[in-house]
């Protein structure tokens, strides 16, 4: 599933193009990509259909375009999910395999645009959500100065990336979870934005073993692992994301290139670029956890 830098890709690929245009018409190929519109494709169709975006906002894995000129402000919010691609092509451009929706734009400057929403696996969905104002009444999310976030992303904490982010807020949170170390970091409620993928390496930089409880971990080896979770994220921004396979690309299809650079996770049997001896891999919450045994050692 797209972690934060790879929605983050996305979302600065659609800034330019989505930013004060014009929505001129809607076509929802499968139905099945509104699961979170319960009002249905017509509906979602007629709303949007003569709106015009505001920005591209980002939080964690989450995405929404905000709309202008409503009351209550509303948005168009993407849940990528699996597969789920926001892609950005010419007008009058041929329908491409696994399309759901497709979106025509009128831009100032860019002219007729169209953005394909194409989900293989259908786990992805879009959907027209109202805005409430932030816990904190700082901006929302990356990409805008409206201190709204969707109700579908509310109970969602801000990302470790956010200038919002609250520190010692985080440092508490750790402090009060018995649960493992690497729980706590996948919980979106604590940090939002930090998958599996992410969640290995930063825990691979910070040396600490992903089964160690949370709550024994002392105050300077949780601001080294906040700091090791930032330069991961910024490190896989800088490279386009973790692409393994066609699923992960940004706007224009192309894939990014951090997987390149991980020392921990996908790499079981393999050396450990530290210390030389091979990554494990363990079932962990339905998925799998990748380490070092000898330089996360549970202690």
């Amino acid at each position: 599933m797209p972690e934060l830098p790879e929605v983050e890709v996305v979302r600065a690929g659609l800034e330019p193009a989505v930013t004060d245009a014009l929505i001129t018409g809607v076509t929802v190929l499968d139905g099945r990509a509104l699961t979170r519109h319960g009002a249905g494709p017509a509906d979602f169709e007629a709303a949007l259909t003569g709106r015009v975006i505001r920005s591209a906002v980002r939080r964690g894995k989450f995405l929404w375009l905000p709309l202008t000129a409503t009351e209550p402000t509303e948005a168009i919010i993407g849940h990528l999910g699996m597969s789920g691609q926001l892609l950005l092509r010419q007008a009058g451009s041929p329908q491409e395999p696994h399309e759901r929706i497709r979106i025509e734009l009128q831009h100032p400057l860019h002219g007729e645009l169209s953005i394909l929403f194409r989900d293989q696996r259908t786990f992805g969905s879009l959907a027209l959500d109202t805005l409430v104002p932030t816990a904190d009444a700082a901006p929302g999310g990356r990409g805008d100065a409206l201190a709204a976030v969707p109700t579908q992303v509310s109970h969602i904490a801000r990302d470790p990336l956010d200038p919002a982010f609250d520190d010692r807020w985080f440092r508490r949170a750790l402090a009060r979870r018995r649960s493992a170390v690497k729980r706590v970091l996948l919980d979106q409620t604590v940090a939002s934005g930090i998958g599996n993928i992410y969640a290995d390496e930063a825990l691979w930089a910070a040396r600490l073993h992903p089964g160690t409880p949370a709550d024994t971990l002392p105050t300077r080896r949780v601001t080294r692992l906040l700091a090791e979770v930032r330069a991961v994220l910024e490190k896989a921004l800088a490279e386009g994301g973790t692409s393994f396979d066609a699923q992960y690309v940004n706007v224009n299809g192309q894939a990014g290139y951090f997987a390149h650079s991980l020392n921990a996770y996908g790499r079981p049997g393999q050396p450990c670029p530290r210390c030389g001896r091979p990554i494990v891999r363990v079932e962990f919450m339905n998925r799998s956890s990748h380490y070092c045994p000898h330089c996360q050692r549970l202690s």
